[in-house]
């Protein structure tokens, strides 16, 4: 482990860790990892505020739940447990299946594996505390979602059901970057490829309507949005770098995001086209 900063142990106390039977060690251990993936190579004064941001009673509790403090599993259930259940529901938009959701990521959640030296593989454990916990939870919650019924509900109603139960600031920790470096990334695509991706994604038309306009097969015109869904992703982990994300932060940013990049390239282009049309007035306006 790297050498423990002194204010360490102040941090320690006021996660109340201690209470939780979270040891100072393991404690210490998350904050290194935060930090390590957030701001690698920073200064100490840089580090010291980088950890002091950070949400020490939620990582605490999540910390200590993945080492399998019941204490700590008391006070999560308590806090989160009902919570979890209603955004499930509003997720899925059905109470019986939003209930198997949320029950399938508290097993995640608890872990049911185990490493060789004999701990308990949680998705806990990779709580970082730069949001909110229950914020981090639904976020995970609607990737799970994501993973399990997406194919099985119309893209619409599924993007609109899942932003609306993630909205929640807390839950957007990335939002500001990500939503930039999607915008740059639109911004550096030649004029045709823009209005590929306006056609298929924010106008809806389908594959073989856009063959038909452009006088291809619609074979083609597939290939082309595969190249530039994959050009665009490249783009946008180039733009979250130049923003100051580490390389593992930008792809955890890009996998957190669970509107997914289809989402945010139709609400840029959204953006762009209220803009367009109701261009803002100046003073005198």
């Amino acid at each position: 482990m790297e050498p423990i900063p002194p204010y360490f142990a102040a941090l320690y106390e006021q996660s109340g860790a201690r209470e939780l039977g979270l040891s100072f060690d393991d404690f210490a251990g998350a904050l290194l990892d935060s930090s390590d993936r957030y701001v690698p190579g920073a200064g100490s004064s840089e580090l010291e505020a980088f950890h002091r941001g950070l949400r020490l009673e939620d990582l605490a509790l999540a910390h200590a739940c993945a080492l399998g403090s019941e204490a700590a599993w008391d006070r999560f259930l308590a806090r989160y447990r009902a919570k979890l259940f209603e955004v499930a529901a509003a997720i899925a938009r059905d109470e019986s299946v939003g209930r198997e959701l949320a029950d399938s990521l508290y097993t995640d959640l608890f872990g049911t594996r185990q490493t060789s030296d004999g701990r308990r593989v949680s998705k806990l454990a990779s709580f970082t505390g730069r949001g909110s916990l229950e914020g981090w939870l639904r976020t995970v919650l609607a990737q799970e979602y994501v993973n399990r019924y997406r194919s099985q509900r119309r893209t619409t109603e599924f993007d609109e059901n899942l932003q609306a139960a993630v909205s929640a600031p807390e839950v957007r920790s990335f939002d500001e970057r990500l939503d930039a470096a999607v915008g740059d990334a639109l911004a550096e695509l030649p004029v045709e490829e823009r209005l590929l991706m306006t056609s298929y994604y924010l106008d809806g038309r389908t594959l073989a309507e856009i063959a038909r306009v452009e006088h291809v097969h619609e074979s083609t015109v597939s290939r082309r949005i595969d190249r530039l869904k994959v050009s665009l992703r490249k783009r946008v982990m180039n733009g979250l770098r130049r923003r100051g994300m580490s390389a593992g932060a930008a792809e955890e940013a890009m996998d957190a995001d669970v509107r997914d990049l289809a989402v945010d390239v139709r609400a840029s282009l959204m953006q762009e086209r209220r803009a367009a049309t109701f261009p803002e007035r100046g003073p005198g306006g």
